[in-house]
């Protein structure tokens, strides 16, 4: 999420505050994963991470400021790659959804999360805007094979990032399943064939493209 959107103690500041911040979202880690999000409690944070009680409810000012905050900070573990071909950022990235969703740390933060968020009108909007940056940014793979003649040209790059994500989604929060490596590499073959095929097209313009396969076969590669 940018900056205007951000939650109270979000931003991204060095020194001394970098260092605060880092032994707070730490010690919620922690927390979270001892207790659960129904333990978790601004004192505890506070006895774990060494801070003031007073400099959290100052920089955060709940406990659900603070689990929204680790989401943001655990994403960046998922890189955005560039490969050179569609096929590839698509299983790239698949792969390292789904190996931060097999991690059971990051799987309980992002229920809790959601948990939150039906309740908090302030955390649902975090969150939004959270999910809505990723999607941003996970869309230059879409637009450079764009550009490189891969997808139609009016192909919605936010569509495709979106059709990608959302099979973790139904695995964790609907069947409460296993995620594995199976389901990456399903969801990216999918993803591949569904946007060469135009099923994220905007119909706002022409197509380029959406013929022929890529180089390097007919899905991405294993």
């Amino acid at each position: 999420m940018t900056t205007a959107h951000q939650p109270p103690g979000s931003t991204r500041p060095g020194g001394r505050t970098a260092r605060t911040r880092q032994a707070v979202l730490a010690a919620v880690s922690e927390e979270l994963a001892e207790g659960g999000l129904a333990r978790l409690t601004m004192e505890r944070v506070a006895q774990r991470s060494g801070v003031h009680l007073a400099t959290l409810y100052r920089r955060w000012r709940s406990v659900e400021k603070l689990v929204c905050e680790l989401l943001s900070e655990l994403s960046h573990e998922v890189p955005l790659p560039d490969t050179g071909s569609l096929a590839g950022d698509l299983r790239a990235h698949a792969g390292a959804i789904g190996r931060f969703y097999m991690e059971a740390r990051n799987r309980g933060l992002v229920e809790a999360v959601l948990a939150v968020a039906a309740r908090d009108p302030q955390v649902a909007t975090a969150l939004r805007d959270f999910f809505d940056e990723r999607l941003t940014l996970a869309g230059a793979m879409v637009r450079r094979a764009v550009e490189r003649g891969e997808l139609p040209a009016d192909t919605d790059p936010k569509a495709v990032v979106a059709a990608l994500g959302a099979p973790f989604a139904y695995r964790i929060l609907i069947v409460r399943g296993p995620v594995d490596p199976a389901l990456a590499e399903s969801t990216a073959t999918a993803v591949w064939a569904a946007a060469r095929a135009g099923a994220y097209a905007t119909g706002d313009g022409g197509a380029g493209g959406a013929g022929e396969a890529p180089s390097d076969g007919a899905a991405p590669a294993t």
